[in-house]
């Protein structure tokens, strides 16, 4: 299999990486993080006259037609700087559910504005006793006259507060845990009945929960099929996991520098703690845990678009737990080496710990994806 990539390919590797370097210091993400937006309206314009924000999206509407390759090659960068623009949750995620489930007028409405910079997205699919079971929904959506009343309550929407639009999973037959009866709805982030508590999470990101009480949505509001929405759901969050586990190999590679670089500074009994062999050890097992876990992201990336459903879903499972166990290894030892002051807000390496371990959590722990790969193998 060949893994060289294109000249292509190459070219939008290096323009992430300019785009980190420029922007992306730890004091520059740090100031980015403390204020009241979280992340930078430049910075996302930028990418979407570099043409990033169009590039799964086809070329019909406007984007540039790439695969899930590229998408992996643009989140790695982005994890080695620990962006804060909400790619995943916007291009990913809530441009995915309307580039795969919308009608021909909802993809020309929202795609091409998505792909301008001008529209940004969240996707409100977690309930309070869901975990990480995507089925878990007990939001419902009744008929009433031409259009649907949602009530319910989303919780962590990751980027709900900027959003312009909140794509909401709710129920609109059969019990709260079957896969069918399960629909997708465009809703406007300010229509009357939808409240929020925003907050910052641990990884410096900002998510929000969000009520639904009485909100009344048109037909056109659903999004794809009236209950037919969980395969759809299943998989864009598998390309938004595939996404993750490339963000966390950019994000382990960093780690592991920057912890290499503090070994070679960081002097005890006046040698530098990195000539202490046992410490030489522990970082070639941190080293060889992101080698691994960057193959088991490119094997994925690669297999996303396979027709056989079950191969993908176990690549994607299997991808998620392998990396999911490297991140929090290379998460809590960069802290270790570093000591205690690793977890102050001053050293950039806590930073990485927080996203490394928010990944691992994200859609589905390792545990969680183990099971699911013994499940799907049997």
């Amino acid at each position: 299999m060949d893994f060289e990539l294109s000249d292509e390919q190459n070219m939008l590797k290096d323009s992430v990486e300019r785009f980190v370097k420029d922007n992306y210091s730890a004091e520059a993400r740090a100031k980015l993080a403390d204020t009241e937006l979280g992340f930078s309206r430049d910075h996302w314009k930028t990418m979407a006259e570099l043409g990033w924000l169009g590039m799964p999206f086809p070329e019909e509407v406007g984007g540039f037609g790439g695969t899930a390759v590229e998408t992996a090659i643009m989140m790695e960068n982005m994890g080695n700087g620990l962006v804060l623009e909400p790619f995943l949750s916007t291009v990913i995620l809530g441009g995915g559910l309307v580039a795969e489930a919308g009608s021909e007028a909802q993809i020309e409405a929202i795609i091409p504005e998505v792909i301008e910079g001008n529209m940004m997205l969240a996707f409100a699919y977690a309930e309070p006793q869901s975990r990480f079971d995507l089925n878990d929904v007990e939001t419902t959506a009744t008929k009433s006259g031409d259009g649907y009343v949602l009530n319910g309550h989303k919780a962590v929407v990751y980027h709900g507060t900027t959003a312009d639009k909140i794509i909401v999973s709710a129920r609109t037959s059969g019990d709260s845990r079957d896969e069918d009866g399960i629909s997708l709805f465009l809703v406007d982030n300010n229509s009357d009945g939808v409240s929020r508590r925003d907050y910052r999470t641990i990884d410096g990101q900002r998510a929000a929960d969000i009520e639904f009480e009485n909100v009344k949505v048109g037909a056109d509001a659903l999004l794809g099929k009236e209950g037919g929405a969980f395969p759809v759901i299943e998989k864009i969050v598998d390309r938004a996991i595939a996404a993750l586990c490339a963000e966390a190999v950019g994000a382990m590679q960093a780690a592991n520098n920057i912890t290499n670089e503090y070994l070679k500074e960081r002097k005890q009994f006046g040698t530098p703690i990195g000539k202490f062999q046992v410490l030489q050890h522990r970082m070639v097992d941190m080293y060889m845990e992101a080698e691994q876990s960057k193959s088991m992201s490119d094997m994925v990336a690669m297999k996303l678009d396979l027709e056989d459903e079950t191969e993908r879903r176990k690549a994607v499972a299997a991808a998620k737990a392998q990396i999911g166990q490297a991140a929090k290894f290379v998460g809590q030892q960069s802290i270790q080496l570093h000591g205690g002051m690793g977890m102050t807000d001053e050293y950039s390496i806590g930073h990485y710990f927080k996203r490394l371990t928010t990944i691992e959590m994200l859609f589905g722990n390792t545990d969680h994806h183990f099971k699911k790969y013994a499940a799907l193998s049997s």
